[in-house]
Order: structure tokens, then C-alpha cells, then sequence
């Protein structure tokens, strides 16, 4: 009994004693996971899984897509061999054109902002000192997107375009709105902006974009960025006269952007390499694309990572309108996500808007008076939403038109 009484002997079983609780409890379930599932817990599981669109990842909803959503987005057109239209708007009516489109074809569209086309939105009185009305309109603009998208039951991406770097400002603009934006929703007010900074020499380019890849990467925003020139001219951007040599990106010079970008913690960016784009339609013969270029940028930078991803890089198309269905799909096949068109849905909207013209022309040449009678109404005819109406309808079907091209028809479920 005075053995087992020994004070030395007590705290050897003691301590025995904790080694082996401790032990057993160490192989049992934790509360956090031995917890029976309420129903509730099940449910809430169940709707987190639930996918919206059953040909894409579970992140893309209806409405405005950003940050893994839109990575998980593009990184799905890449995989399944589609592009996404990135289509320049300049007011409501073509905003709701491409989202309607969009509702149509059954697959995601990216409404896109030029400088001026913001500048527009606001209003072309107002005076644009520091870009004040490029930034409100554009702001406006993005702000109806987000209360409207997510009724077209489609993803839609919410990007700016062309912005040189004596334009940054504009985008500085549209930054701290999305850093407001962000506190308050969680999520950037924008998707992704682009910077063309190609008139700079290449490690300019590439270190601006990389200092403006940082602050995007804090709010979940894309960047785009331009290697080489898209020809012509588009709302103010004018290279009808560059030198053809730069209408075409070399293969190292993707790989050094590559690298430099990919330094970026949580950077995502895609990248316009020119392979002779010029914005607008030209006649047949005029223009000389050599998507084989992108082909070979993807074989290069493949090769220096050492990798089995044959398509490591994100391209986008500029100057897309009136190229060939071949050059576009073989376009694809390099890792194109996504295809500017501007020039021919300016032309459908117009078109659009002189038939209903044409139509009723004899309803449109007063206020009163027409073939049914001299004191019939014309309101109904000069009503400005009849004519615009006809607008967005026919800039619609060009856009379905224009996404049976890019392989981007029923890609949602």
C-alpha cells in the first residue's frame, strides 16, 4: 500500500494516463466534423454546388462576372475552344443590344468602354478637364450594367478598352470607384481594364502595366495588355500610318511579358498581340493576318516553362470586324478568349435604325398627317424608343452572328 501510495509512482500514472487520452483523442473525429448535419448545413451545401450554367465552372453566375469567376470563365472558353464577344458600347441602347444578344445565343459577352464612349454617357457638353466626364459616364455606364445583367440570365464581363499611357488618368478614375465599389460589395465594379501602352518601348509597356497588374490583383480586376500595334483607327486612337512591321508581336516578346506578369501575386491578365489587326472593314486583300503568330507564341512560351499546358497564355483579337470565319477560328485554336467588334455592330445599329426609317418614312415627315389620313398622329412613329428599338434589334442579331463565328453558341448549358 506504501508503494502505491509513493508520490513518484502516482505522477508516472498520471501521466501515462493524459499520454494515452491524449492519444485516443487524436485519432477521434473533431467536433467540427463529428457534428451531425442539420438539414439547414445540407441545404446551404446543396445551393453552393448547384451550378448555374452546366457547361461552365460553378463561380460564373448570371450578371457581372470578376475575379476567379471571369479567370474560371476564360479559362473555360480556352479548354472548350470558344471566344467571347468584347463589344464597344456608347450609351443603354447598345449595352442592352449586346446583353440581349447574348440571351440569345446562350453564352457570356463583354460590354466594353472606350474613353470616349464614357465620355458620351455623361453627356457631349460637358467639359472633360481631367477626364471628369470620361470617368462619371463610364462609372454610369458599369453601374447599369450591374443592375440589369444578371436579368439577361447570362455572364456577362464588364471591361474598358484602349487606354494609352496619356490616358491612365481615366483609368485611375475608374480604379478608386472600384476600390469604393469593393468596400462596399466585396467585388470590383469593373471586370478588367485594358492598357495599350504599345507605343511605348517594350519594358516601359510591360513595367507600367506590371506597377497597375499590382493594384488590380488587390480588387480582383484583369488586366489586358497590347503587344505590337492594332492598325487603323478607332474613337481616337490612330495608327493608320505605323510602320506594318509592328502589326506583328514576336514570340519573344510574349514570353518576357509573360514573365514579368506572372511575378504579380493573384495577377490575371490576357494579352493583344498584334498579328496584323487593323480596326475597321477594309476591302478583301487590304489586311494581312497571320494568327500563326499567337500558335508560335504559345509553342515558345510552352517550351521555356517546360510545361504540358499547350496554351499557357490568354490572347484576345482586336480589330476583328470583317475578318474571315478561318482566320478567326484558327485564331481560337491558339488560345484567342475573346474578339473586339466594334465597326460592324456600329453599322448594325445604323442600319437598324435607317430601315425603320425607310419603313415608315411616309409616317416620319410630321407630326401629323400620313397615308392613312391627313389628320392621323405620327407619335408613335417618331417616338425615339421605335427607332432606337430597331437599332438594338438589328445590333443584336449581329452580334448572334458574330458569336456563331467565335464557336460561342449554347456554350452555357
Amino acid at each position: 500500500l506504501s508503494s502505491f501510495l509513493n508520490p513518484k509512482i502516482i505522477k508516472m500514472k498520471l501521466a501515462i494516463a493524459a499520454l494515452l487520452f491524449a492519444s485516443a483523442s487524436a485519432f477521434a473525429p473533431s467536433a467540427r466534423f463529428a457534428a451531425p448535419r442539420t438539414a439547414m448545413h445540407m441545404s446551404t451545401e446543396a445551393a453552393e454546388e448547384t451550378k448555374a450554367f452546366a457547361k461552365l465552372p460553378a463561380s460564373v453566375k448570371p450578371g457581372v462576372v470578376t475575379g476567379k469567376a471571369l479567370t474560371d470563365l476564360l479559362d473555360a472558353a480556352k479548354d472548350a475552344g470558344f471566344a467571347i464577344p468584347g463589344v464597344n458600347i456608347v450609351g443603354t441602347n447598345s449595352i442592352n443590344a449586346c446583353m440581349e444578344a447574348a440571351a440569345k445565343y446562350g453564352g457570356p459577352i463583354m460590354v466594353t468602354f472606350s474613353k470616349g464612349g464614357g465620355q458620351f454617357i455623361a453627356g457631349k457638353s460637358l467639359s472633360n478637364d481631367a477626364d471628369s466626364a470620361s470617368i462619371a459616364g463610364t462609372i454610369a455606364g458599369a453601374k447599369h450594367v450591374h443592375e440589369v445583367a444578371a436579368l439577361y440570365g447570362v455572364p456577362v464581363v464588364l471591361h474598358t478598352d484602349h487606354c494609352q499611357k496619356a490616358w491612365l488618368p481615366w483609368i485611375d478614375g475608374l480604379l478608386a470607384a472600384s476600390e469604393e465599389f469593393y468596400k462596399a460589395n466585396g467585388k470590383p465594379l469593373f471586370s478588367s481594364h485594358m492598357l495599350d501602352l504599345s507605343e511605348e518601348p517594350l519594358e516601359e509597356n510591360i513595367g507600367i502595366c506590371k506597377d497597375y497588374l499590382e493594384k488590380f490583383a488587390k480588387l480582383d480586376i484583369l488586366l489586358e495588355f497590347e503587344l505590337g500595334v492594332t492598325g487603323g483607327e478607332e474613337d481616337g486612337v490612330d495608327n493608320s500610318d505605323v510602320d506594318s512591321s509592328r502589326l506583328y508581336t514576336q514570340p519573344e516578346e510574349v514570353w518576357y511579358s509573360y514573365q514579368q506578369l506572372s511575378e504579380v501575386e493573384n495577377g490575371a491578365f490576357t494579352c493583344a498581340a498584334s498579328f496584323g489587326n487593323v480596326h475597321g472593314v477594309y476591302a478583301p486583300g487590304n489586311v494581312d493576318l497571320q494568327p500563326v503568330i499567337l500558335h508560335n507564341s504559345q509553342a515558345y512560351i510552352q517550351e521555356k516553362l517546360g510545361c504540358d499546358e499547350k496554351k499557357p497564355m490568354k490572347f484576345v483579337f482586336h480589330g476583328g470586324s470583317g475578318s474571315s470565319t478561318e482566320d478567326i477560328k484558327y485564331a481560337i485554336e491558339a488560345g484567342v478568349i475573346k474578339m473586339n467588334i466594334d465597326t460592324d455592330t456600329q453599322w448594325a445599329f445604323w442600319d437598324g435604325v435607317r430601315g425603320y426609317e425607310a419603313k415608315y418614312h411616309d409616317y416620319l415627315q410630321g407630326q401629323i398627317g400620313n397615308p392613312e389620313g391627313d389628320d392621323k398622329p405620327n407619335k408613335k412613329y417618331y417616338d425615339p424608343r421605335m427607332s432606337l428599338r430597331a437599332g438594338e434589334e438589328a445590333m443584336a442579331a449581329r452580334l448572334v452572328k458574330a458569336a456563331e463565328d467565335l464557336n460561342c453558341v449554347d456554350v452555357l448549358n
